[in-house]
């Protein structure tokens, strides 16, 4: 599928993109990040609270084939489509066909709210990466989110797939007490990844709560990555 399949002013599901390609968001890759909007989870401490609420305004398809000529111009090999939640995106599925369409490897970031979605693009994607944001007992309070079922539901879908994955937790003090993290970690045992990362304060976070927290500390993640050790084969900490 490209744009010519399609009239100029139609509209795709990305709501914007990162200007320059990123290093960091798809690992091993140089990689095109793409936001879709909306998302079903409350996180007060979300870094894209811009993206959360209703879907907003998006691109066209034919301006996002000039983005994706411009990114393989620049040697960008993948993207990753996040959010917001991309799940929540009727026209996730075209989208990833249009982005393999174009040569691109994909990696998708979710909630893992809809894993009856997950389970249509999993066959089509390269990569996931779902958050953890807690043990289950904590996602009503942390992300406002109380189907427990549903996340267990989406963590083994992706487990038994055949897809590179990752799960990741943002470390907040001092919601993420030890008996929490083991809970998360009882959640994911025998993932292949598990990332730990550091919550950063921001002025402009949804949540007022949080953006008085202190960040949290490199020591604090390190005893994690110990702590953390029986359930994935490998712990990766990030922004320590």
């Amino acid at each position: 599928m490209n744009a010519e399949q399609k009239p100029a002013d139609s509209a795709s599901p990305v709501y914007a993109f990162l200007e320059k390609p990123s290093m960091i968001d798809y690992p091993g890759h140089l990689c095109g990040v793409f936001f879709t909007s909306g998302c079903n989870f409350t996180c007060g401490f979300c870094h894209n609270a811009t993206l959360m609420g209703k879907k907003q305004k998006t691109l066209s398809w034919e301006r996002l084939e000039e983005i994706c000529r411009k990114f393989k111009n620049e040697w960008v090999d993948a993207v990753s489509i996040t959010g917001g939640e991309p799940t929540l995106e009727p026209g996730l599925v075209e989208l990833i066909r249009f982005f393999r369409g174009h040569g691109f490897k994909v990696k998708l970031d979710s909630n893992g709210s809809y894993p009856d979605v997950l389970k249509e693009c999993l066959p089509l994607i390269d990569y996931i990466a779902m958050d953890i944001k807690a043990g289950l007992s904590g996602y009503p309070e942390i992300a406002g989110f109380t189907r427990k079922d549903i996340i267990e539901e989406s963590v083994k879908l992706i487990m038994s797939s055949s897809v590179e994955h990752e799960f990741r937790t943002t470390v907040i003090d001092p919601f993420h007490t030890d008996e929490q993290m083991h809970e998360a970690g009882e959640l994911i045992k025998g993932a292949k990844r598990y990332c730990l990362q550091a919550f950063v304060p921001q002025d402009s976070l949804p949540g007022e709560e949080f953006r008085t927290l202190k960040r949290t500390t490199p020591d604090r993640l390190h005893y994690l990555e110990k702590l953390m050790t029986p359930y994935a084969d490998n712990i990766i900490v990030r922004g320590a």
